[in-house]
């Protein structure tokens, strides 16, 4: 909201300056976003009225105009202008005089000054400028015209008020009671103690008993509706100048006198009105809802087409108008208008809000309606508009019927009650019920005393005051929030150290760049077909307004988000990719209760996920390198959870192959999977081969065992390597969980596989390894510690290796 210093001082002027007043308004919670001079600084121009205008003798498109500027003489001005003609008042720059720097390259932002010169052989003693020329407007297609009654040779600083600033507010929803100059001193009074100017309204004669007929058939949109039939207008008449200006200072532009009364009343008061085409409307008037299909062309020009959630007034045979927001073409006043009929009404904020951006459009009488407008003045305001009719438009054959006033459903004012020890809680300072008593008579607050409580009855126009809360506002802006003290926080301060035994995320992060991964970071919320495809979830948690349709539900996997990543790449002609995450996922779980980070329902862990795409390696010049496979990622796992020593089964995942999945132990807890693309979703995805995916619980990736200091062994390790044969189905972990079972684990410093051996079939091997039996080698590494290790201490402990593995999986020693 914008409007002139000058105005706002009508209504209330305090002992302060421009700068002092920004500052008190904006600590009162009226932000003041800018404030700009009405015009830019320039000196030596005055009102000057042209006496005489002749063709000048040696150009076609100039005239010598003698010039009145309050001198014995008269200025011999040469003019170029289209309207410069006798008896209008202009601007006179005066030989000497400095003008704002033109908007080109060529002024270097300097003043431009008028001297004494010649046009075309002419003596020209000054100039007479155009609106544009003093940068008062961009109208530059003439002699800027001033109103007839300026005395001559004044200051047209003075003369025009241009001395005068501009204040930009950036109000709150809230605050639908300052969006006019009127309420803004209101609250500037109480602000500052300075006496606010009360507005009175005359009635005017009455001069016809015609009334409209007007029926308010829903009441839940239409709370009071005032109006009065005025005729033999002139709406040919010219809007005054002073009211122009206001209303230009204020963003609005003058369209007709009509209109800009309405608008000006609106500045002014806050009171959004209308006014109709009287002899344009058919019957009487009906304020009800629309109805489906009914159409309205707007003022703006645009044809809406209407619904039962949208309030119109409409007549006998069509919908004149849109309530509280825009007036119907069909009614609108014109130059042929001669009698009016003036609307002033109170539409409930709920049946107006949200109404005009459906049709892609907002208006400043929407916007005051859908806060609250006052309704208690509606009459008033008629009055004020009836006043300004007759004053700007009026005609000796001018008359006024008798206001319609009815208020079927105005507003009931609550009462709130303030508690003033509360008032000091939330506040953090001492108050008195004094001190809460005196805000309240400074804001005009109706109010009731008790023990140690005010009881504020809201006066019509707050409808921001429903709750404690807003009243304890209300003390805490008058006090001054400069006011409040400064109290330093009483509550301990515990640091949140993390443990040595636990890595940071960042950690984590930068382990997996070092193994060449780079980090992405996706939507918490996919598609519902993911989660129920790829992550077997056929019970997601929805979202109440998702930002697009297929985004609707929050995920409880990562690897959705990355498999549309790697689509992403390749559809792009990306032929190698190594992406991974670190994010949450959420997942019903009847167990979690609400706290500093949970929601009640709904768990939320913290999950780690990679994906592989293309070659292992970079090219080289080895040539192109085969695909990374189920091997790269499991090792890339194993890095990343090192030292620990991870323990891979087999294992069935939604997203992966079911033969080549496995599932992550560390310690005998599952923490994730790791594993190829299942061949359904690879195809449904158009890739042309499998990435291999991992995802981890990120708690169980963050721990890591401390190093533990150790004695150095006294003598060198010894190594033996023997090869078993098992049949086909024993696997990896079940021979190393044997090994390390055996009687002599204790000198057993590791136990590497290092070859697997497989008869070819058709061959003899000999009876060694049969058709269904694999040979696995292995080799040991066997430590001593501190005492010396003899042949016989080896071989007893080779021998209960091999008899563990004999015991555990039925293997045999190979020949």
């Amino acid at each position: 909201m914008q409007f002139p210093e000058s105005w706002l001082r009508e209504f209330c002027n305090p002992a302060l300056n421009t700068e002092q007043l920004a500052d008190v308004l904006t600590m009162g919670g009226f932000e003041v976003e800018e404030i700009r001079p009405v015009a830019p600084p320039f000196t030596g121009v005055v009102v000057g009225e042209i006496k005489a205008a002749e063709q000048h003798p040696n150009a076609d498109r100039l005239r010598v105009c003698q010039v009145d500027v309050g001198q014995p003489e008269l200025l011999n001005i040469v003019c170029g202008a289209p309207n410069a003609r006798v008896g209008i008042k202009v601007p006179c720059a005066m030989v000497g005089a400095e003008l704002p720097p033109a908007n080109d390259e060529k002024s270097h932002g300097k003043p431009f000054k008028i001297q004494l010169g010649k046009l075309r052989g002419v003596e020209s003693q000054g100039m007479l400028c155009s609106a544009s020329e003093l940068h008062l407007s961009d109208d530059h297609g003439g002699l800027l015209e001033l109103p007839a009654d300026l005395p001559l040779g004044q200051n047209i600083r003075e003369a025009m008020k241009l001395d005068d600033a501009v204040f930009t507010l950036k109000l709150t929803p809230n605050l639908g009671h300052a969006l006019s100059v009127y309420g803004v001193a209101r609250e500037l009074s109480a602000l500052t103690g300075a006496p606010l100017k009360t507005p009175s309204f005359p009635p005017v004669a009455v001069g016809n008993a015609d009334l409209l007929p007007v029926k308010i058939s829903a009441t839940d949109l239409c709370g009071r509706f005032s109006g009065r039939v005025i005729r033999n207008v002139n709406t040919q008449a010219r809007t005054p100048a002073w009211m122009v200006d206001r209303l230009a200072r204020c963003g609005q532009r003058s369209v007709a006198p009509l209109v800009d009364i309405s608008n000006y009343v609106m500045f002014e008061y806050g009171r959004p009105s209308h006014i109709f085409d009287l002899d344009k409307i058919h019957g009487g008037l009906d304020v009800r809802w629309g109805r489906p299909g009914e159409q309205l062309k707007l003022l703006n020009g645009n044809t809406v087409t209407l619904d039962e959630s949208v309030g119109v007034i409409a007549d006998d045979r069509e919908v004149e108008s849109l309530a509280g927001i825009m007036g119907g073409d069909a009614t609108a006043v014109s130059d042929d208008t001669r009698n009016v009929y003036v609307e002033a009404a109170f539409w409930w904020p709920d049946a107006v809000a949200g109404r005009s951006r459906r049709f892609n459009f907002a208006t400043d009488a929407g916007h005051r309606f859908e806060r609250g407008v006052d309704p208690e003045l509606t009459v008033a305001h008629i009055e004020h508009l009836s006043r300004l009719i007759l004053d700007i438009c009026g005609t000796p054959e001018t008359s006024f019927g008798p206001v319609d006033d009815q208020a079927p459903n105005t507003v009931v004012p609550q009462p709130v009650t303030l508690r003033v020890a509360r008032a000091a809680k939330v506040i953090g300072m001492p108050l008195s019920q004094a001190q809460c008593a005196e805000v309240m008579q400074r804001l005009q607050l109706p109010f009731t005393e008790g023990q140690g409580t005010l009881t504020v009855t809201p006066p019509p126009y707050r409808f921001d005051l429903k709750i404690e809360e807003d009243l304890i506002e209300e003390v805490a802006r008058l006090i001054g929030y400069q006011n409040l003290p400064e109290t330093a926080p009483l509550a301990p301060i515990t640091p949140r150290v993390r443990s040595e035994a636990r890595h940071g995320r960042f950690e984590v992060r930068h382990a997996m760049a070092k193994l060449g991964y780079l980090e992405t970071i996706n939507f918490s919320f996919v598609d519902e077909a993911w989660e129920r495809d790829l992550a077997g979830n056929t019970d997601p948690v929805r979202l109440l307004n998702p930002i697009a349709s297929q985004l609707n539900v929050m995920r409880s996997s990562l690897l959705a988000s990355l498999l549309q990543v790697i689509k992403r790449n390749t559809d792009r002609r990306a032929d190698r990719l190594r992406v991974f995450e670190v994010g949450r996922v959420f997942r019903r779980d009847a167990g979690t209760r609400t706290g500093a980070d949970d929601v009640a329902g709904v768990a939320q862990p913290m999950r780690i996920a990679g994906a592989v795409y293309g070659p292992a390696t970079q090219q080289g010049w080895a040539g192109k390198q085969p695909p990374a496979d189920f091997y790269d990622v499991k090792g890339d796992v194993e890095a990343l959870l090192s030292p620990r020593k991870p323990q891979f089964e087999a294992d069935t995942h939604p997203t992966m192959h079911p033969g080549r999945c496995a599932r992550v132990l560390v310690n005998g807890q599952v923490i994730g999977h790791v594993g190829e693309l299942h061949p359904r979703w690879r195809q449904q995805w158009e890739l042309s081969h499998a990435p291999v995916l991992f995802e981890l619980a990120l708690d169980e990736v963050l721990d890591h065992a401390l190093p533990v200091a150790a004695v150095l062994p006294r003598q060198q390790a010894v190594e033996r390597d023997i090869a078993v044969v098992v049949k086909e189905s024993v696997t990896h972990a079940q021979l190393m969980r044997s090994i390390h079972a055996a009687p002599s684990a204790a000198m057993l410093r590791s136990a590497t596989l290092f070859d697997i051996y497989r008869p070819k079939a058709g061959t003899d091997a000999g009876g060694a390894v049969a058709a269904d039996e694999k040979s696995l080698a292995v080799r040991l590494i066997l430590d001593g510690g501190q005492e010396s290790l003899t042949d016989e201490r080896i071989d007893a402990a080779v021998q209960e290796v091999l008899g563990q593995l004999q015991s555990d999986v039925g293997a045999r020693l190979r020949t």
